[in-house]
């Protein structure tokens, strides 16, 4: 059997498809194989001790594939042995149908997922599990579960005086939410469906070296789910006249903006901005030094949506004169000519002074001859101090848009690079405390071009506080009304994102914002298994979690009880792991339809607080 084994192994490490990190991925071979792939067929067909073992020949020498036979051969512990993985099986991780977990069709994971729900209890960028998607069709309960409003607790107000207790929730409060962001934002629908005018989110960039450290062999198609599941409800809390703007590299850009197609609606696509980030380029880069990131820009409902306007700069405003101190002020030249035009529209014009004009050669008449007329009447053509200069139109300043239409490329000359963004940061908590945030400018700019002087602005992806930053300062320059929303489960919002905004506060000297949690359930039971340095201290986790946590509906505890001693041969980091995938992760927090019950202790004051936030 064994030299079967090194045989199987060295033949499957020729699929590109089943080797990350120079490891073969048991699961998705057995995937294949149960999918009867064409390919791995062909391969294993190459080699005649496989073809044997794996192939029967029935009538007419025609070959058929063992799938059973070969699914059971590979999950054998001596194929790719794992201690975690093979404990998990033996002490009973099953499917309702009584299959081994790492063996079901019901961790196949392949795109579209369209009707799939990613869960997630990722709090750490360090954090690697196999997500597990639920189908919307087969298990609606555990879905509905999933995304019920939940309990708030821990309100706490901030602001220049410092930290202060809750007493009421206003509708103009500044909220920074700490827990489940897709949690997080279901439990805003009842509050903020429809209200929201603008959403900036800079979401994992799905590069392999960032926060989305989700199962490698379904990286692409986990992260699809993970987007997918998040702008659904973001288009909710939308306003007919919102948009959203996504920040976003060449690494998912594409795949990004089809989903946002499918979302948000193909006629609904503004434009994907271009972020001139970086002013160097990498000498080590392999192929081309990037030096821009996207923005991807959509609007809920186009025909609803305004433009803001971007300010005017003294370089553009120092282009208009008044040569002939007209009393209408200052003014810009303009041709009386264009590119665009046919020869039938050409004409000879007498200005009333004598002077004639007709079109360059190649050139078209940019006015009618009744509106040239009228402008001549008007003293809107200047014909130079000798008035026998070629004629050309005046442009004044007062009549032109009060700011600069939007271009598409944004330069690090305009609203920042990746440089100054840890410059900022820097400035507040020194170097090294996050990694690649935002620059305040380009935030700033987002909101100008979003028309959110009086509007409420979400974040859910809040990451160092950029956005409540940028806010809070353009608030301060232009009188503006704006309130922030953040959202972020990451365990740098207590040390970073909350802190930020608070030393902003206290630098502006106004301003202030309610923090606040998801109230944990499972979720207190992860952080106490993060904590524990004994495996003793894990077994006596395990014994409370029997009594009052909710665990997975795969975990069979006799199973576990009569095979302690398997657990205990593992690393303390796989018990760890082991105990983790033994919650429920639909009951990672308290649900409000049970924020009554005795058994989770909510206290009256949250109670209170709850009910004004979820009745308003």
């Amino acid at each position: 059997m064994q030299n079967l084994l090194e045989e199987l192994k060295k033949l499957l490490e020729k699929d590109e498809r089943l080797v990350v990190d120079g490891k073969l991925l048991k699961n998705k071979i057995i995937e294949l194989s149960l999918k009867l792939d064409p390919d791995l067929i062909k391969l294993l067909l190459k080699n005649e001790s496989i073809k044997t073992h794996f192939f029967q020949e029935v009538d007419g020498g025609v070959l058929v594939f063992d799938k059973i036979k070969f699914q059971k051969f590979v999950s054998n512990k001596a194929f790719l042995p794992d201690s975690y993985t093979s404990f998990k099986n033996k002490i009973g991780l099953v499917t309702e149908n009584e299959e081994y977990l790492s063996e079901s069709k019901e961790v196949v994971l392949v795109w579209p997922y369209k009707d799939c729900m990613l869960e997630g209890g990722m709090e750490k960028e360090d954090e690697k599990r196999d997500e597990i998607f639920y189908n919307e069709i087969l298990a609606p309960d555990e879905i509905d579960r999933l995304l019920e409003p939940k309990v708030l607790t821990n309100f706490k107000k901030i602001d220049k005086k410092g930290e202060h207790k809750v007493k009421e929730i206003k509708g103009n409060d500044n909220l920074i939410i700490r827990g489940n962001n897709l949690l997080a934002l279901h439990s805003l629908k009842k509050r903020f469906a429809g209200k929201i005018k603008l959403i900036y989110i800079d979401p994992p960039y799905n590069t392999g070296n960032d926060s989305f450290t989700y199962n490698n062999s379904f990286n692409h198609s986990s992260w699809l789910s993970f987007m997918k599941n998040r702008l659904e409800i973001a288009k909710q809390l939308l306003r007919d006249d919102g948009a959203i703007f996504i920040s976003i590299d060449e690494n998912e850009h594409a795949y990004l903006r089809i989903l946002c197609d499918e979302v948000f609606g193909r006629d609904n696509f503004i434009t994907s901005l271009v972020w001139h980030s970086k002013y160097t380029t990498s000498n080590d880069a392999k192929y081309v030094s990037t030096q821009h990131e996207n923005i991807i820009f959509f609007a809920k409902n186009k025909n609803n949506f305004n433009i803001g306007l971007l300010d005017r700069t003294d370089k553009m405003n120092n282009a208009y004169k008044n040569l002939d101190n007209d009393p209408r002020g200052p003014w810009k030249a303009t041709p009386l000519h264009a590119k665009s035009g046919t020869e039938k529209g050409k004409y000879q014009f007498l200005f009333k002074n004598g002077v004639k004009w007709i079109a360059p050669q190649g050139r078209y008449p940019r006015f009618s001859q009744e509106t040239l007329r009228k402008m001549d009447e008007e003293n809107r053509i200047y014909f130079g101090k000798d008035e026998k200069a070629t004629p050309n139109a005046k442009t004044f300043l007062s009549e032109v848009k009060q700011g600069k239409v939007v271009g598409s490329v944004w330069s690090f000359d305009e609203v920042g690079s990746t440089h100054k963004a840890n410059e900022e940061l820097a400035e507040l908590f020194g170097k090294g405390v996050f990694d690649n945030p935002k620059v305040i400018g380009l935030i700033k700019q987002v909101l100008k071009v979003g028309n959110t002087k009086d509007a409420i602005i979400l974040d859910f992806f809040a990451g160092s506080g950029t956005t409540a930053h940028a806010v809070l300062e353009l608030n301060k320059e232009d009188g503006g009304n704006r309130q922030f929303i953040l959202c972020e489960q990451m365990h740098y919002v207590d040390t970073v994102t909350k802190e930020r905004v608070k030393k902003v506060i206290e630098k502006l000297g106004g301003g202030s914002f309610i923090y606040l949690e998801l109230m944990k359930l499972n979720e207190k039971y992860i952080d106490e298994i993060k904590k524990a340095k004994t495996a003793k201290e894990l077994l006596n986790l395990w014994e409370i979690m029997k009594e009052k946590a909710f665990l997975s509906y795969k975990v069979d505890v006799k199973q576990f009880d009569e095979n302690v001693n398997k657990f205990e041969e593992l690393s303390l980091e796989n018990q760890k792991n082991f105990l983790i995938e033994c919650l429920d992760k639909n009951h990672l927090y308290v649900n409000y339809s049970e924020i009554d019950d005795e058994d989770y202790g909510v206290r009256e004051e949250d109670k209170k607080l709850n009910s004004e936030f979820y009745n308003r």
